[in-house]
Order: structure tokens, then sequence, then C-alpha cells
């Protein structure tokens, strides 16, 4: 199967104009689609959890997303590391952006993944499934201890408990291979 990519973007249009200070890993959609087209990028992905006293995982947070289609899917927070972004500060930013910035999320004290995927445009090389891309995305289990409110293209974050996440129904709203890497992250923390 051959992955189609974009021609190089046309050096003379504003998109290509030098990126604004403080977002040197900013792309615009042609930039991206050329990027996706030739190498691999990097993303981090976090499954937001609520913990009891004792550090027991009681709730889990995903996601609730339209596709472009209309179809409703379960999703967890994730995106791009940018170039020159340490991965702590790419997690915040993703983990802010998605949930919002009263969500006080606990950050790892070790940047050591639960999981480390590899999403692939075309089924069978690897059971993650990603249909821009070919993407490497390490995976975090990130406690949350504030309130919710999902921004960029969130609907909402559904909290529900282990086993709920863990449901077969619940695991077949994640597209390309997430209900599986969701069920082997949450193995991690004794789901």
């Amino acid at each position: 199967m051959a992955i189609g990519t974009a021609d190089l973007p046309d050096p003379d249009g504003p998109e290509d104009r030098p990126a604004p200070a403080g977002n040197p890993g900013w792309l615009n959609e042609e930039e991206l689609l050329f990027v996706r087209g030739r190498i691999p990028v990097l993303y981090v992905e976090a499954v937001p959890v609520r913990l009891d006293g004792l550090g027991k995982v009681i709730e889990v947070g995903l996601l609730l997303r339209s596709t472009p289609e209309g179809h409703l899917t379960r999703a967890f927070v994730s995106g791009r590391v940018r170039f020159g972004e340490p991965l702590r500060e790419a997690l915040f930013r993703h983990l802010e952006n998605d949930l919002g910035p009263m969500a006080f999320p606990q950050m790892p004290t070790t940047l050591m993944p639960a999981q480390v995927a590899e999403y692939f445009p075309m089924p069978g090389i690897s059971q993650y499934v990603d249909e821009r891309q070919h993407a490497v995305s390490l995976v975090y289990v990130v406690p949350v201890t504030g309130s919710c409110d999902p921004r960029q293209d969130a609907l909402e974050v559904t909290w529900m408990t282990p086993e709920d996440a863990l449901a077969a129904d619940t695991l077949s709203e994640l597209p390309g291979g997430r209900g599986e890497l969701l069920r082997q992250v949450l193995s991690t923390v004794g789901c």
C-alpha cells in the first residue's frame, strides 16, 4: 500500500513566515501534512485518573469527541511534541488544553511512560492504526485532582470506574487499537 505524501509547501506564502515567538513548533496544515507523509511524529498521550486516599485508581477519564463524519468516539488526551519542547511540558500542555486549566494534573515524577505505542497509517504492521501518519506515542497515566472543563475539540470528559472503562462497549469506542492500549496502560496501575 502506498502512502500519499504532500508536495513541499510553497515558500512564498504567508504561512511560511517565522512561527510566533514562544511557539517555535507550530506547523500549518500544509506543513504538517508534508511532515506526516515523510517521518514518524512523536506524540504524548495521557489517561487521566482519579485516585482514592490509598493511591488506587477509582475513576478513569476519557474524552468524548465527534469525528468530521459526525461519529462520537472516545479518546485519550493527546498531541504532538513540538520541536525543542521537553516531554514534561508537552504532556502538561495537552492535559491543560484538553481538560482545562483547573484540572490540576499531578505530573509524574519520572518520564517513564506506562506504554509506548507505534501507530501506522496502514493496518497489519501494528495493532495501532492512525490513517494520517506513522506516529510514536508515549502513553502516561496521570492523576487529576481538580475539575475538568474540556477545551479544544473534546465535547466532554466522562469519568467512569475502571471496570466500566475496560468494558467491551467502551473499548470499542476507542479507534485505532486504543481500546487494547487502554487495557495495557491501566494494567500498569493495577486495574
